[in-house]
């Protein structure tokens, strides 16, 4: 390829956008920049976030086969990180491969991702 792509965006598709944008823009700290009733975009790192709707959409679940992909985050403190995401609505699926050097988390929709300590 003659000029290589950038990645600029990771767009999820979701039942409610504009719930899933909240609950990353709390755990992030990035800023909802832009939406509509079908797209939100969350800014703020090198990749930015994007929730669009999917009518009658279903999340993926933990652990299922059906997961195509799953974001992790690093975090100075992760068993504190854990407790805030789970008071902003994530869910600590029973399941947790990996021991002690990640934990994993589903956000409000079924999406997993993974904390991990610094």
């Amino acid at each position: 390829m003659n000029a290589p792509l950038t990645l600029t965006t990771i767009l999820f598709d979701a039942a409610d956008p504009a719930a899933l944008a909240e609950f990353y823009s709390l755990a992030t700290g990035w800023t909802v920049t832009d939406s509509d009733d079908d797209f939100v975009y969350v800014e703020g790192g090198s990749v930015n976030l994007a929730f669009q709707r999917v009518d009658g959409y279903r999340g993926p679940g933990w652990p299922n086969d059906a997961k195509h992909a799953h974001l992790d985050f690093k975090a100075q403190d992760k068993e504190k990180a854990v407790q805030e995401l789970l008071a902003a609505g994530a869910k600590l699926p029973e399941y947790q491969p990996g021991g002690d050097g990640w934990t994993v988390l589903t956000d409000p929709e079924g999406h997993p991702f993974c904390i991990l300590g610094a």
